[in-house]
């Protein structure tokens, strides 16, 4: 990946049970990009990561909280999965509203695995073409949303993936989106 990022700014909404590599990987390749990341969360300190949602991996630590956040100081939104999190994060109305927000500021929103359960949340899911894990694709298609069955899908400024199987284009889609450099194929309108 080509793309300069300097001066972007990207937030990472993750609570305790994020799938550490749904973070990690994405999160290095914006920084490798030249981005700046940082962590958001519904509490401070640490956040906890686990391993294929069983096993513990370790923390992350929280650069600030997303009561405290306000969409015009980052470029774009990052949700990691994990089964925990984003259950977590659906139900702390403030991380709503700032996912509602980001979406509807046009700026892109990056959801891989079980993420998109913020989006449903949010009710930013209907009418948009997704994908997501196998396990939560009912509950798109319930809240309105086109799901398919894709590594990664585009619509306008949503980013949706389905594992960790898929993070490398999931990660190159979100650098492109950011830069503003994918080609209208990969743009649904």
């Amino acid at each position: 990946m080509a793309a300069d990022l300097q001066g972007k700014r990207v937030a990472i909404l993750a609570a305790d049970g994020v799938e550490r590599v749904e973070l990690e990987q994405p999160r290095e390749v914006l920084d490798r990009a030249g981005a700046q990341t940082e962590v958001l969360s519904i509490h401070d300190g640490e956040i906890k990561a686990r391993k294929n949602d069983l096993d513990e991996a370790g923390t992350f630590t929280v650069d600030g909280l997303v009561a405290d956040a306000s969409v015009g100081d980052y470029d774009a939104l990052l949700l990691p999965g994990g089964t925990v999190n984003p259950d977590q994060l659906r139900v702390d109305e403030g991380a709503v509203s700032f996912v509602r927000d980001f979406v509807e500021s046009g700026k892109p929103v990056a959801a891989i695995c079980h993420g998109p359960w913020t989006l449903i949340e949010a009710g930013v899911a209907a009418g948009r073409t997704l994908t997501s894990y196998p396990s939560i694709r009912t509950d798109l298609r319930n809240a309105g949303a086109d799901v398919v069955d894709q590594d990664v899908v585009i619509d306008k400024n949503l980013i949706t993936s389905r594992s960790p199987e898929d993070l490398p284009v999931f990660s190159e889609a979100i650098v492109s989106q950011l830069a503003g450099t994918a080609t209208k194929e990969e743009e649904k309108s």
